[in-house]
């Protein structure tokens, strides 16, 4: 029997996510998939996504089912039964024996026919399982028998993350990662010219007022993906807090400003900064040569106050002052699980020691190059405290010359510049910093610190 194009590209990107330790989303809107129908592609997306994101508890159901156990299991066996079983349990609407012989017939074209009346026999045990859930099925928990082992199991994510959110932010917090974390996030634009909006309704796609900021949308249907506004960069695809990132950077008061993205790939924060800064000169470091490429053509040619350099933020070689630093540094990526779910499966405690190591370089690097006066804005998208407040506050213990300033201060600015729509400020900080925290706030989890450095601007 034939595979579905879907299916077949679930289960090609799903291995590589496996093997290559590739990203899911890259994957879904790379070159090798744009021939897929929109319908094919949405199912495609739900299948990877989907599969990613309740893979410990597809994994529990396989290992019921299971004679082998699942570590002698090859990966095109496992994920072509991750991929039926998420199909039985959370696509009501998909017929369960389409899915079922579907994914034999992958293991097959996959090299694996031995394996297939295995598969076989798994699947049809699972069969007449009930549906499962598709969100965080907690209500049999809830109140003061809920523990972190049960939310982790219920929302299938590693149990040493839900504990470590747990002491730092609550169990109501953790309850709420944890469910925004399974959920298909909205997808937020910053928009970059004033006809556009008008533009995409006439396209079919309805747009809503941004929930943390005035310039933002958020896409409430339709495909915006395939739209001139993306293609000719009228709009950007970028979360919410994200683009609040960005806007701590603010408007540099002085001609001839200087500003330095240490770490800019994918570029849109880079963008967002040069659209509120138009008369600066923008230095865009990235390490990786092709992100580089990338990100260039992501602003074009037009943006020529931009400057793209090829360097390894930790070793920028000397240069003038900037008045403006950015040091968006390469971190776990915890706040983003929702849009990143493999990370979950990845990440081990021991990692969280090397990246700290290495946002601390790039901080350190990152405050040589800053001007006396000058501010720099510190973030990144996770919500561990080793690589946001304890990065932090070593660098200051390092370096008297600089000082950390309130971000509500920054927030109130945009509050009474109308770009800032929250209404609690209050929520969005932690101490002097900003963080946005996902489920509580409707955007992915972001960090954010700004210090300044002694001297006049």
């Amino acid at each position: 029997m034939p595979v579905s194009p879907a299916r077949a590209a679930a289960f090609e990107i799903l291995l590589r996510v496996d093997r290559e330790s590739s990203y899911a989303n890259e994957l879904l809107h790379a070159k090798t998939f744009q021939s897929l129908s929109t319908q094919d592609h949405a199912l495609a997306t739900e299948l990877v996504m989907g599969v990613l994101r309740w893979r410990s508890s597809l994994d529990s159901r396989i290992a019921q089912a299971s004679s082998q156990p699942l570590k002698k299991l090859d990966p095109e066996i496992l994920i072509a039964l991750r991929l039926a079983i998420y199909q039985f349990r959370h696509l009501t609407r998909i017929p369960q024996r389409a899915a079922l012989h579907e994914s034999v017939e992958l293991v097959k074209r996959a090299r694996k026919r031995s394996a297939a009346p295995f598969v076989n026999a798994v699947l049809r045990k699972l069969l007449q399982e009930a549906p499962g859930d598709p969100t965080c099925a907690l209500e049999p928990f809830m109140g003061d028998r809920l523990t972190f082992q049960d939310l982790a199991a219920s929302c299938a994510h590693p149990p040493w993350l839900v504990e470590r959110w747990e002491r730092e932010y609550g169990l109501e917090a953790a309850v709420s990662i944890c469910a925004h974390d399974q959920s298909i996030p909205t997808a937020a634009l910053r928009l970059r010219t004033p006809n556009v909006e008008g533009d995409l309704a006439k396209q079919g796609i309805q747009l809503q007022p941004g929930s943390l900021l005035f310039s933002a949308r958020r896409v409430a249907s339709g495909e915006i993906t395939q739209t001139g506004a993306i293609r000719n960069k009228e709009a950007i695809l970028q979360d919410e807090a994200s683009q609040l990132v960005a806007a701590l950077i603010g408007r540099v008061e002085k001609k001839q400003a200087r500003i330095l993205d240490c770490c800019a790939a994918p570029g849109g924060k880079t963008l967002a900064i040069a659209d509120t800064n138009p008369n600066a000169e923008i230095t865009a470091v990235e390490i990786h040569p092709h992100r580089a490429r990338l990100m260039q053509k992501l602003w074009g040619a037009s943006e020529r106050q931009i400057k793209t350099v090829v360097a390894d933020a930790r070793t920028l070689a000397p240069s003038d002052p900037y008045d403006r630093v950015l040091a968006d540094v390469p971190c776990s990526g915890t706040g983003t699980l929702a849009r990143n779910p493999e990370i979950k499966w990845r990440l081990k405690r021991d990692d969280l020691g090397e990246l700290q190591e290495r946002q601390r370089a790039i901080l350190r690097s990152a405050l040589r190059h800053l001007a006396p006066g000058g501010r720099l804005v510190y973030s990144t998208c996770s919500l561990e405290k080793e690589e946001n407040e304890a990065v932090i506050e070593q660098a200051l213990a390092e370096d008297n010359s600089v000082r950390v300033l309130n971000c509500a201060e920054e927030l109130k600015r945009l509050k009474q510049e109308g770009e800032l729509v929250w209404p609690d400020i209050e929520s969005l900080t932690r101490g002097p910093y900003l963080r946005t925290i996902p489920g509580v706030h409707p955007c992915d989890g972001f960090f954010a610190a700004i210090l300044k450095k002694k001297g006049e601007e």
